[in-house]
């Protein structure tokens, strides 16, 4: 492409490699400095994405519901992020309500500090009750009400891509697939049983091989084909 130069010249100065990086460099720090990052003195959008978890202890009759809303930072760019704003805990249980509202005010408040808030799932998960913790459904240990609060934290916080869910190799992989082909073996095997419509308990008939007999009149007799010991 040829220009046609129709002023005198008076002055040149050839571009060096080096000035082209600077002037990137400036142009990328401009951009940058539209960025919106999480500070406390962020206002509080009218909306809040939120998920709300349930925490059911068999320590207590009360069910906790934990509320987590999200801030969504710079929507619709490709800095776009979702970062935790504030939480809530509700229950019916008055007996914790002090530390409860304690401590969803500096959880929120660590939240809007901004930075990287992933330290409060290891601080949380670390609390032990004096008293003992529980076991959960599925056979999971958990050393406390407070540590529980952590875990759901941590499920959020991985939800949204803020830390990481924990991958395991292949060899622990397929032990995994292994182990769980086998309890879904026996699952099976057990539901057969487990949905009959017979009284519980019954026992195995060796005619029809239905879970179908029961004690009847001082006989074992089969409930489904009528078959009697006492003939």
């Amino acid at each position: 492409m040829t220009i046609k130069i129709e002023k005198k010249i008076a002055k040149y100065a050839v571009q060096k490699p080096e000035d082209k990086a600077a002037a990137e460099a400036r142009a990328s720090e401009a951009r940058s400095a539209k960025v919106i990052r999480m500070h406390e003195k962020l206002e509080r959008p009218e909306v809040l994405i939120g998920s709300t978890y349930k925490i059911k202890t068999p320590i207590s009759d009360h069910a906790m519901y934990v509320t987590i809303n999200d801030i969504v930072l710079n929507e619709g760019t490709e800095h776009e992020q979702r970062r935790p704003f504030e939480v809530f805990i509700n229950s019916k249980n008055l007996d914790h309500f002090q530390w409860i509202v304690a401590l969803t005010r500096i959880i929120s408040a660590v939240f809007r500090k901004g930075g990287d808030v992933t330290f409060l799932v290891d601080e949380l998960k670390a609390v032990f009750d004096p008293r003992g913790g529980y076991w959960q459904p599925g056979g999971k240990f958990m050393p406390s009400i407070i540590a529980e609060l952590g875990y759901v934290i941590e499920k959020h916080l991985q939800t949204i891509g803020l830390m990481r869910k924990p991958q395991l190799d292949q060899h622990q992989q397929k032990l995994v697939d292994e182990k769980r082909a086998e309890f879904e073996a026996r699952s099976k095997q057990a539901d057969a049983f487990a949905k009959s419509h017979f009284p519980e308990g019954a026992q195995l008939c060796a005619r029809c091989s239905t879970a179908a007999v029961v004690m009847m009149d001082g006989c074992m007799t089969c409930l489904n084909c009528g078959d009697s010991k006492c003939g």
